[in-house]
């Protein structure tokens, strides 16, 4: 079978069908793999990734595509997020002691840069979110409504929708508030921040993104597929209305017994012929799918000028900051500050004011941001930047876009689509992109009469949401089993110990015991 596109989509589908004992051809039209989130050389031989990207607790099946190709210790996890407003003052998101929903009260508690009344906006909307179980009931009005049409509907003030709502979800979605389904700004915040204690840990990649995806090429080769690298698909071999081959450069041509476009989508529009398309009304949508931009900034100072990992920074055109010296520290975490100087990356999600302004403006802009940010880099000499603009970054989530993402399953014969703009459930994420993946994979044994399941399940409600939701029906009171219990609902983890399985210390009542129902 052959994969068209070495994104994490085309990764995640060739690697699963690798597993299953097919052959796979994959095809790749740039010198190396992972599409939009990779990393490439300056000609200084700098390594500078397009974009940053991160993962979080929450993204089971990221998780276990890293771990399929031996990825997983690539990535720093991190409990703290930090955030800075323009007046210096700090907050927060790190789980304290109390379980889901409440394992982040505290730092939310104390996060200065909102003032009272907007965290208590913030916790009504947040409570309408948990009594529905990230659905409520405006998210199902005809053709979806905006994010902030939901923030308004729930009386947000304009800081908390600033410093809170947007920061986040821009940060996650690509796109401004009154362009995205208010769908996906809910689950964010149901999956990340409220069902489980640890969805919202952060994991970055500790290496250059390239670097990530080594494990992908020599999985395929190991079962007697082929990379193939420089090699863009110009056009599809039809017979007798199906699709019979691939066309490459110098008129060679490919065939197999199943494809896998994992492509963006307007690339997939361009190489289907109109007769296709009219076959498949889910293929004659695709051009209805808009984009959304992302901007990266790369600085490179003469001395370190911060010591935090990353942070976020409100109410500026600089979204993240990235300490890509301490991330790309070596195994025992220590930093390589070669010459003790310091590698900065900054990201601009929904970069749309950007894309028209000249690189050395948009330089100056986010060096005079940064300096306000970070003391140390005020009397910092700037040794380097570079801009890299991404106008087709991700799918833009835009109110009613599901309805225009088609199935990996098309209904032409041996005809699979993979990619995070397809039907995932998920907006435009790595998360999304691997789920494709696993999908198209899915799709194609099911159709071959071979089925297997690749697809992992989300990340499963702990804490009181788990007891809510009917995962615990009982509690012994006996204090020994009590205090266990509690510290497997809280997911504590010390020592880099594993959180407890909430359901360790859960046992047949006995004579004597007296138990207690949540909610009795």
């Amino acid at each position: 079978m052959i994969v068209i596109g070495g994104g994490l989509a085309g990764l995640a589908a060739g690697v699963a069908l690798a597993e299953s004992g097919w052959r796979v051809r994959l095809f790749e039209q740039r010198p190396f793999l992972g599409g939009r989130a990779t990393s490439y050389v300056l000609p200084d031989g700098e390594h500078v990734d397009n974009c940053q990207h991160v993962t979080l607790g929450c993204c089971t099946n990221l998780e276990d595509f890293y771990r399929r190709i031996g990825a997983a210790g690539k990535i720093k996890f991190f409990d703290r997020l930090l955030f800075l407003d323009p007046q210096g003052r700090r907050g927060k998101m790190q789980a304290g002691f109390l379980p889901a929903p409440f394992h982040l009260t505290g730092s939310f508690a104390a996060f200065a840069p909102l003032s009272l009344l907007d965290k208590l906006s913030i916790a009504r909307a947040m409570l309408d979110i948990l009594q529905t179980q990230g659905n409520p009931a405006d998210l199902q009005e005809k053709g979806g409504i905006s994010m902030l049409e939901w923030l308004r509907r729930r009386g947000q003030t304009k800081r908390a929708i600033e410093r809170f709502w947007r920061v986040v979800l821009v940060s996650a979605l690509d796109e401004e508030l009154d362009r995205t389904d208010a769908r996906f700004g809910v689950d964010v915040f149901w999956k990340v921040f409220l069902s489980n204690s640890t969805g919202y840990r952060m994991g970055v990649p500790a290496v250059p993104l390239a670097n990530l995806y080594d494990g992908c090429k020599s999985e395929i080769e190991r079962r007697g597929g082929e990379v193939v690298l420089r090699a863009p698909v110009r056009g599809l071999k039809m017979e007798s209305g199906e699709l019979a081959g691939i066309r490459l450069d110098e008129g060679r041509e490919e065939t197999a017994d199943a494809y896998v476009f994992a492509v963006p989508h307007a690339v997939l529009a361009e190489l289907l012929p109109q007769s296709m398309k009219q076959s498949d009304p889910a293929l004659s949508n695709l051009e209805k799918i808009k984009v959304a931009p992302i901007t990266g900034v790369h600085f490179w100072f003469d001395r370190p000028v911060m010591k935090e990992p990353f942070v976020t920074l409100l109410d500026t055109t600089t979204q993240w900051i990235f300490n890509k010296t301490a991330l790309y520290g070596d195994s025992n975490g220590q930093a390589n500050t070669a010459l003790t100087g310091q590698y900065l990356q900054l990201v601009i999600s929904a970069s749309y004011d950007l894309l028209q302004k000249p690189r050395q403006e948009i330089i100056d802009l986010c060096l005079e941001e940064v300096r306000k940010a970070l003391p140390a880099a005020r009397n910092a000499e700037l040794v380097k930047a570079t801009v890299i603009k991404e106008a087709a970054a991700t799918f833009s989530p835009e109110p009613g876009v599901d309805r225009w993402r088609p199935r990996q399953q098309t209904s032409i014969p041996r005809l699979f689509l993979a990619g995070d703009w397809t039907d995932t459930g998920w907006p435009a994420t790595m998360e999304g992109a691997v789920r494709s993946g696993y999908l198209a994979a899915e799709a194609l044994l099911r159709s071959d009469g071979t089925p297997l399941k690749f697809l992992q399940p989300d990340l499963p409600p702990d804490g009181f949401i788990a007891m809510w939701l009917g995962k615990h029906t009982a509690l012994v009171d006996s204090p020994d089993v009590r205090r266990q219990s509690t510290r497997a609902l809280i997911g504590l983890r010390k020592n880099g110990e594993k959180s407890l399985d909430s359901e360790t210390y859960v046992r047949e009542p006995r004579k004597g015991d007296r138990l207690r129902r949540f909610g009795s």
